[in-house]
C-alpha cells in the first residue's frame, strides 16, 4: 500500500486490491493533480517572469520556493499514490522503491518547512520592521537550510524501504519490513517523522504567529491609551503598512489550510501506531478520504495568493485574453489585421508568456 510511511502493515496480512475505494481516491488525485499542476506553474512563472517580479526581493524566493515544493508534492506524491493503488503491487523494481519513497517524503517535509520560513520571516518583518535591510540574505540561508534539511530527513527512506516478494505469492510490495526487528521500533521511526512532518512546523507556525497577534494587540491598545485612536500610528504614519499586513493575512490563511488539510490525516496515524486492529472497523473510505483532503493543500497555496495578489490575477487574466483571441481569431481576420499593422501574422501572434 502506498501509505507505508504512515500505515505500518498488519500482522494479518491479505493481498490488497483496487477497491471501489480506492478507485475515488484515484479520481479525485488526478483532478487535483491536474488543478495544482496548473496553478502552481502559472504562480511560478508569474513570479518568475509575469508581474510577480514586482515582489519585494525577500518575498519572491519565498513565493517561488512554496509554489517549487507543491510541485513537487503534485508531480511526486500525487501520481505515485495515484499508480500504486491501481498496480495494488510494485512493479518498479527494488532501486525505484527507494528513489521515489525518498522523493515522496523530500516533498512532504519541504512543503512543511517551506512554511516554517515563511512564518519565520513574517515573523521578523512584523515585530522587527527597521532589519529589513538583511531580510533577503536571511531568508535565502533559511530556504538552504530548509530544502537541506528535506534531503537529509528522507534519505532513511533509501535504506528502510525495499521490494520485497511474498512467499508463495506472485505479489512483490515496496514496504519496510524486515528493516525493523521489532514494532516498537517502526512506531518510533514513524513518531520521528510525524514530528518532523507536522508537530515541529506546528510549533513555530503556531509561536511565530501568536506572537504576531499578541504585539500587534498590545501596539493597538498602547494606541489607543496615547491617541484615543483605533488604528495603529506611528509618526503620523501606519505603523504596519497596509502591504505587510496584506502579506500576513495571506500567510496566516495557507498556514491555517496546512493546518487544517493535514491534521485529520496525521491524527488517523498516530490512533492507528498505537491502537492497529482499529483498521478492521473503520471504512476503507476514510483513510482514502483523508490523504485526498491532505493533499487539498497543495491546490489552496495558489487560490489564495492569487485572492491577496492583484498581479498574478492580471498574469492569468492576460493569459486568458490571449488564448481567446488566439481561439476566436480567423485566419481571415488575422490577414486583415496584419494587412492593417503591416507586420506578418506570425509577429501578430500574441505569446503566450506571462
Amino acid at each position: 500500500h502506498s501509505d507505508n510511511t504512515l500505515f505500518p502493515p498488519l500482522v494479518d496480512w491479505e493481498a490488497p486490491t483496487f477497491t471501489r475505494a480506492a478507485q475515488f481516491r484515484v479520481g479525485a488525485t488526478l483532478i487535483l493533480f491536474l488543478f495544482a499542476a496548473c496553478s502552481n506553474l502559472a504562480l511560478l512563472i508569474s513570479v518568475c517572469r509575469g508581474r510577480g517580479r514586482r515582489l519585494a526581493s525577500h518575498l519572491r524566493p519565498l513565493i517561488m520556493s512554496l509554489a517549487a515544493a507543491d510541485l513537487m508534492m503534485t508531480f511526486v506524491v500525487m501520481p505515485l499514490d495515484a499508480i500504486w493503488n491501481i498496480t495494488v503491487q510494485w512493479y518498479g523494481g527494488d532501486v525505484m522503491c527507494k528513489m521515489l519513497c525518498f522523493l515522496k517524503l523530500f516533498a512532504m517535509h519541504s512543503s512543511a518547512f517551506i512554511l516554517v520560513v515563511v512564518s519565520l520571516d513574517r515573523h521578523h518583518a512584523i515585530l522587527h520592521p527597521l532589519d529589513s535591510l538583511n531580510s533577503h540574505h536571511r531568508n535565502k540561508r533559511m530556504l538552504g537550510l530548509a530544502w537541506g534539511l528535506s534531503v537529509l530527513l528522507a534519505l532513511p527512506q533509501l535504506f528502510i524501504f525495499r521490494a520485497i516478494k511474498a512467499e508463495g505469492v506472485d505479489f512483490t510490495q515496496c514496504v519496510t519490513h524486515g528493516s525493523f526487528k521489532e514494532r516498537w521500533q517502526e512506531t518510533v521511526y514513524n513518531m520521528f517523522y510525524f514530528v518532523t512532518l507536522y508537530v515541529f512546523p506546528l510549533l513555530v507556525m503556531s509561536f511565530c504567529y501568536t506572537h504576531i497577534l499578541i504585539e500587534i494587540n498590545q501596539q493597538l491598545h498602547r494606541n489607543k491609551g496615547t491617541t484615543g485612536e483605533s488604528c495603529l500610528r506611528r509618526s503620523g504614519t501606519d505603523m504596519i503598512p497596509k502591504a505587510r499586513m496584506k502579506t500576513l493575512k495571506m500567510t496566516i490563511i495557507i498556514v491555517m489550510s496546512f493546518v487544517v488539510c493535514w491534521t485529520p490525516y496525521y491524527l488517523l496515524g498516530i490512533w492507528y501506531w498505537f491502537q492497529p486492529e482499529m483498521l478492521q472497523v473503520t471504512p476503507e473510505y476514510v483513510h482514502h478520504a483523508l490523504f485526498v483532503f491532505g493533499n487539498l493543500n497543495t491546490c489552496f497555496d495558489p487560490v489564495i495568493y492569487g485572492f491577496y495578489t492583484p498581479s498574478f490575477r492580471a498574469d492569468l487574466a492576460m493569459c486568458w485574453c490571449y488564448r481567446r483571441r488566439d481561439i476566436n481569431m480567423s485566419p481571415r481576420s488575422l490577414d486583415r489585421l496584419s494587412h492593417h499593422q503591416n507586420v506578418s501574422p506570425l509577429i501578430v501572434r500574441p505569446s503566450l508568456t506571462f
